[in-house]
């Protein structure tokens, strides 16, 4: 399926679009394969559910066309614009440790309007180190990252630090979407103010809680953690720039932890021991109440006032073989079930 980023041509194009630059032939942004979508029946191409392909950088998809390119409102480009011009959004950042809330950020760029076709603007560790601060990830790194997330369209590289009118008319950006909130840099109070004045601003809101800032802060504030995670996975001090002292120490209390892990298993085991030494007991104990009653009740019967031995002591006339040969009778009839047995001397 082809998305149209935006349909233009230049003096070497066809008029099917496609380029006859004798040489170097471009794909233009309106033939561009920009993703490619497995679609299950039913569902709409606004909300596809595979992508096969990244996004395609700018310096590599298009050359310099000089399309005309009619200026939009956000009242129209909210109406919905013809599938060959999608309203085309800028979005720029650093994008250090790419995470969910840069993703919530470019989704809200994309779905501003029914018909958009999103330009993500990444700046060079140069730039970046100039004006902001060292990087975790290199450029290269995180123009990648912009690459593979489903909401973008085209990656430009080596983005401006702030957007000049040449800028924007050589990407035909008719709108850029930032959080409101002024963005001071390089020596100005607001880098798109500019943008808002020309009413090419579009808000996008910020996704509280997570931000590249508070993901170092974790790491810098469990470093020893980090750092004795990764000297048991194989990385070496110097790797880590890990003294030879704290090296040592970690090393030591990696150490420590697995003999309280294996006290710990140990503890659990003998735990699981006596639960069943318990349960063995327990079963003993009420298999000897058993055969308690059971004794008793045999005692009873025998020995107890109406059992067989008293009757037969009461008899004078039974002759004492008589009288053990009918105690040990499994008659439980009593005086009545021994009567027989007796004899005259």
């Amino acid at each position: 399926m082809i998305i149209h980023g935006y349909s233009n041509w230049c003096d070497n194009c066809t008029s099917d679009g496609h380029c006859q630059n004798p040489t170097k032939p471009q794909l233009h942004s309106h033939e561009l394969p920009v993703k490619s979508w497995g679609r299950q029946s039913g569902q709409s191409d606004r909300f596809p559910s595979t992508l096969t392909a990244p996004a395609p950088f700018a310096d590599e998809t298009s050359c310099q066309c000089q399309a005309p390119h009619e200026k939009l409102t956000i009242a129209q480009a909210r109406r919905g614009t013809p599938v060959d011009r999608p309203v085309r959004v800028y979005a720029d950042g650093i994008f250090d440790l790419f995470h969910a809330g840069h993703a919530r950020a470019l989704m809200q760029a994309k779905t501003l309007f029914p018909n958009s076709y999103l330009l993500v603007g990444v700046c060079s560790d140069d730039l970046t180190h100039k004006f902001k601060g060292f990087t975790v990830m290199n450029e290269t790194e995180r123009y990648e990252a912009l690459r593979h997330c489903r909401y973008v369209d085209e990656v430009i590289r080596d983005a401006p630090w702030t957007l000049t009118p040449e800028f924007l008319e050589k990407h035909k950006i008719d709108f850029v979407a930032h959080d409101d909130i002024p963005y001071s840099s390089a020596g100005s109070d607001d880098v798109y103010k500019h943008i808002k004045e020309a009413g090419m601003f579009v808000p996008t809101q910020r996704t509280e809680g997570i931000s590249t800032s508070d993901i170092i802060t974790r790491i810098v504030r469990d470093y020893d953690v980090y750092a004795r995670r990764n000297l048991q996975r194989g990385y070496t001090a110097k790797e880590l720039n890990v003294s030879f002292i704290n090296e040592k120490k970690y090393r030591f209390q990696n150490q420590v932890d697995k003999m309280k892990e294996k006290v710990k298993n140990v503890e659990e085991k003998s735990k699981e021991f006596v639960y069943k030494v318990e349960e063995k007991s327990h079963d003993l104990i009420q298999k000897w109440e058993e055969k308690s009653r059971e004794f008793i009740g045999n005692f009873l019967e025998l020995f107890g006032p109406d059992g067989a031995w008293p009757s037969i002591a009461c008899d004078s006339t039974a002759s004492p073989a008589a009288k053990v040969e009918a105690s040990y009778s499994p008659s439980p009839g009593g005086a009545e079930g021994h009567s027989d047995l007796a004899f005259s001397m």
